[in-house]
């Protein structure tokens, strides 16, 4: 296990470099997140088996996640919490080359299209989504929550509010309202056009942003409290993770959910109940609420997740699609990382060397890469 200290930096997202299998992103925040300045670390793996720094920036506020460029191996942008949204340079120092700024409040969220490669998307607690160019000033597409693009409103809006908000991030007043709050935006890796995001309300959403009307599924998955992350199965196009403050990690196989173009249509699993659909597979362990859960490059059946109880879980999917019904809660957690002393955000898998490495961080302002096969 290699550590490294963000010191005076509190971690929220960490992710390896798609080009190099030395180097490391990390976004932090001091003060937790609730005050202050934020810093991007650029992280080197050194062949004696030390972490070094790279370089750095210091932001105006904090950071609370970022990703790497899939078109230029030096670039990295990052998430702020003044609803900005930066590309950074490793080769031009102290500023960014580019900054964005439509976003109305606090960007938890940005994902590069692995697919399409030309663009990504960022999620913020103003309740929208936004597609972007990193050739353009402006955002290219905007996504949200509150739109209506069906006939009828969802049952579920005055129904699934979370009961308490699980951060407080630069808010004074004592009642959070965090229902539109999209806390996590992936695009698929097996579509260009493809997105799957989670809010305080407790909805999975998947959009199209080709088609006229984006939002296609649109379901509660954590049963009313706030779903926080969520990802692709990098294998299987129809299989997603979410998870959430319910403690849970759930999958699910979209084949079986209703999409919003076909409200009568027959459906095992009611979209728009109270409780929302039943999981393809439903995955316990964790004491507090889940804050990311992530699918492994190089196991169709792994999956990682960090946690408010001061873990990170690996996990094994073994859930039946062709007995969906009759192998619910199959598989478990293979091992446990218990190394953090503090909330752990963020996680990442290398996609090189050994599968099984992963890199994590948390308010414990630590950054460590270790090797998932080995836990126990």
């Amino acid at each position: 296990m290699l550590p490294f200290r963000t010191r005076g930096y509190n971690g929220y997202g960490v992710q390896y470099s798609p080009y190099f299998d030395n180097k490391l992103a990390v976004a932090t925040a001091a003060n937790y997140g609730l005050v202050g300045n934020g810093r991007l670390f650029i992280l080197n793996i050194e062949p004696n088996g030390t972490i070094v720094e790279q370089t750095s920036w210091e932001t105006q506020d904090g950071l609370f996640d970022l990703a790497w460029s899939e078109v230029h191996e030096n670039q990295v942008t990052a998430a702020s919490g003044d609803g900005s949204i930066k590309l950074f340079d490793l080769t031009v120092g102290q500023f960014p080359v580019m900054n964005w700024k439509e976003h109305t409040r606090e960007v938890f969220s940005v994902n590069w299209n692995l697919v399409d490669k030309t663009n990504f998307i960022s999620a913020s607690w103003d309740g929208s989504m936004k597609v972007w160019s990193p050739q353009r000033p402006d955002s290219l597409l905007t996504l949200s929550h509150a739109q209506d693009f069906t006939t009828k409103s969802s049952p579920v809006e005055s129904t699934a509010r979370p009961p308490l908000s699980h951060q407080q991030q630069h808010q004074q007043s004592q009642h959070v309202n965090t229902a539109n709050c999209i806390y996590n935006a992936t695009f698929s890796p097996h579509s260009p056009s493809t997105v799957v995001s989670v809010n305080g309300s407790s909805h999975v959403q998947i959009w199209d942003i080709r088609a006229p009307r984006p939002l296609q599924i649109d379901y509660v998955a954590h049963g009313g409290l706030e779903a926080l992350s969520c990802d692709w199965n990098k294998y299987k196009p129809t299989i997603i993770a979410s998870a959430g403050t319910d403690k849970s990690v759930r999958i699910w196989d979209l084949r079986m959910i209703t999409k919003i173009d076909q409200p009568h249509a027959h459906a095992p699993m009611p979209a728009y109940h109270i409780r929302g659909p039943t999981p393809l597979n439903e995955l316990l362990g964790h004491q507090f609420a889940v804050r990311k859960v992530q699918w492994s490059p190089h196991d169709g059946q792994e999956l990682i997740s960090t946690s408010y109880d001061m873990s990170v879980r690996v996990w094994r999917d073994e859930s039946n699609e062709r007995a969906r019904f009759l192998n619910m809660k199959n598989g478990g957690c293979k091992g446990v990382m218990g190394q953090h002393k503090e909330f752990v955000i963020g996680c990442d898998y290398s996609l090189w060397g050994e599968p099984g490495w992963v890199a994590s961080t948390g308010w414990d302002e630590m950054v460590y890469v270790w090797d998932s096969k080995r836990l126990q």
